[in-house]
């Protein structure tokens, strides 16, 4: 099923190697869009993203990549900048314009082929072949993605590429996860706390398996919003992923969150925040809901 990101000029394609279960997944933003973002995971592979902070020069970003491969996906960016280039897009420099392209890596080399990673061709292919909407799922970033892996790599179990929005009148939020998360999603994480609470949780098994996790967030709204506010906003994606997922932001993950501002309707930054918590709660549910019952049950985030 397409799902439209429902934010004007907002486009979004994939680049795909379902055999080596990987891929990356690029959000073309229009020109002018602001945009800031955090890391709040303790293993980030990232491109550019020092740029997204309030107090940089740089305040409005091209597109944003997720990707797997791990930081050898990250060589996708190239190949977005080269279409972006080829459109005239970019921050203007004496010399040309410079298309400002952030990426963020998640870790799938154990699950597909590991040799496979997407590079510039594969950023190339997804730039060049954007839609307004997206298939959800294995695809994309989320094609090798899993979860749950810190119960012990038996009990992984398929992540993906989630997409939902959030409306209230003509504010839209939407958001994009690729969940490579090592904690769980619903229902198991809601059972996981409520066991945390009683004392009768004591310990999970799979901590020795470091640096093979990561979620990664694209929040995209069409507020008016400054830099500084992007910035909140992405905290409130990472309050989503921790309302979901359990445990989130962990040592091994490498969780981070970029949120763009198209500027087409005033709005209050909090008010922006806080849609920005339920969409990404709504696209962690996406992610998995895709795969039919023979191979997991869907799940919805908790209300």
């Amino acid at each position: 099923m397409q799902v439209d990101l429902q934010v004007r000029g907002v486009e979004i394609g994939h680049w795909t190697d379902p055999v080596a279960r990987t891929g990356c997944t690029v959000i073309v933003l229009p020109p002018g869009t602001t945009a800031s973002g955090e890391v709040r995971g303790g293993a980030p592979a990232t491109r550019d993203f020092a740029l997204l902070a309030p107090e940089r020069l740089v305040d409005c970003v091209d597109a944003i990549v997720l990707t797997g491969g791990s930081a050898f996906g990250l060589a996708s960016a190239d190949g977005v900048m080269e279409v972006l280039e080829a459109e005239g897009r970019g921050f203007d420099t004496p010399h040309g314009p410079v298309p400002i392209v952030v990426a963020m890596a998640l870790y799938d080399l154990g699950v597909g082929d590991s040799a496979v990673r997407p590079g510039a061709a594969a950023g190339r292919h997804a730039a060049a072949n954007r839609t307004a909407a997206s298939e959800t799922g294995a695809v994309g970033a989320g094609a090798g993605a899993t979860v749950s892996k810190w119960l012990g790599s038996q009990r992984a179990e398929p992540g993906g590429l989630g997409i939902a929005a959030v409306r209230r009148g003509e504010l839209v939020v939407s958001a994009v996860v690729a969940l490579n998360a090592a904690g769980s999603p619903p229902p198991e994480s809601q059972q996981i706390l409520e066991q945390v609470a009683a004392g009768a949780f004591q310990s999970w098994e799979g901590r020795k398996s470091l640096f093979t996790n990561t979620t990664l967030c694209a929040v995209v709204t069409n507020a008016e919003l400054t830099k500084l506010d992007c910035f909140w906003v992405a905290q409130g994606g990472h309050d989503g992923l921790a309302r979901t997922l359990v445990p989130a932001h962990t040592r091994s993950d490498g969780d981070a969150v970029v949120a763009a501002a198209t500027g087409e309707v005033p709005a209050d930054a909090d008010d922006v925040r806080l849609l920005a918590v339920a969409a990404v709660a709504e696209a962690v549910g996406s992610a998995t809901a895709t795969y039919d019952s023979g191979v997991r049950p869907p799940r919805r985030p908790s209300p």
